[in-house]
């Protein structure tokens, strides 16, 4: 876990978990490949082809892979940016979040007003929000959200800096105001 942002914010990954999972979809793309030549020597122009387009499939694995790592979960004080690669990215402001607890779930059928950014089909962290929140799809469906489910690669010190970060939001609520009186 970086803990420097170029706004200050502590960040979460969640690409950890997706290692493996990339590491055989890769090694998958390149035995495809190679027995597709195989098979497809007879026909110079596929055989050449091929290639090509096993070696497209492995760049796109390593894209997604990178969009993961490069975008990872950030807390600063403002409020809790998720993200998933490429695919989402709705930012959750302290105020609104009601409670965070390590949670691990596999995923299920999305029910309304859930938000699920699942990694290997499984999340590790729960937020109640007391506000709903926007979140845009992909193909930009507007869609409101008022409890959001999350992977990170370490949740117990995603939710400890949440909580710390709430317990902070709320003592600054209820401090009372040092102004001076009315001018007398």
């Amino acid at each position: 876990m970086r803990t420097n942002w170029a706004g200050g914010g502590r960040v979460f990954g969640y690409a950890r978990a997706r290692r493996a999972m990339v590491a055989g979809s890769a090694l998958a793309c390149v035995l495809e490949t190679l027995t597709m030549s195989v098979l497809l020597r007879d026909w110079p122009v596929l055989h050449q082809v091929v290639p090509v387009l096993g070696l497209f499939a492995v760049a796109s694995v390593a894209a997604l892979h990178a969009a993961a790592v490069a975008r990872p979960h950030v807390l600063d004080t403002q409020g809790l940016r998720l993200r998933r690669a490429a695919r989402a990215d709705v930012v959750v402001p302290l105020g609104h979040i009601a409670s965070a607890q390590g949670e691990l779930r596999a995923a299920r059928r999305r029910a309304d007003g859930e938000l699920d950014l699942t990694v290997g089909f499984r999340t590790s962290v729960t937020l109640q929000l007391a506000e709903p929140v926007t979140h845009f799809t992909l193909l930009g469906r507007r869609r409101e959200v008022d409890t959001v489910r999350f992977h990170a690669d370490d949740a117990d010190r995603v939710v400890a800096a949440l909580q710390a970060r709430l317990e902070a939001v709320r003592r600054a609520r209820t401090v009372p105001s040092t102004s001076p009186g009315p001018p007398g």
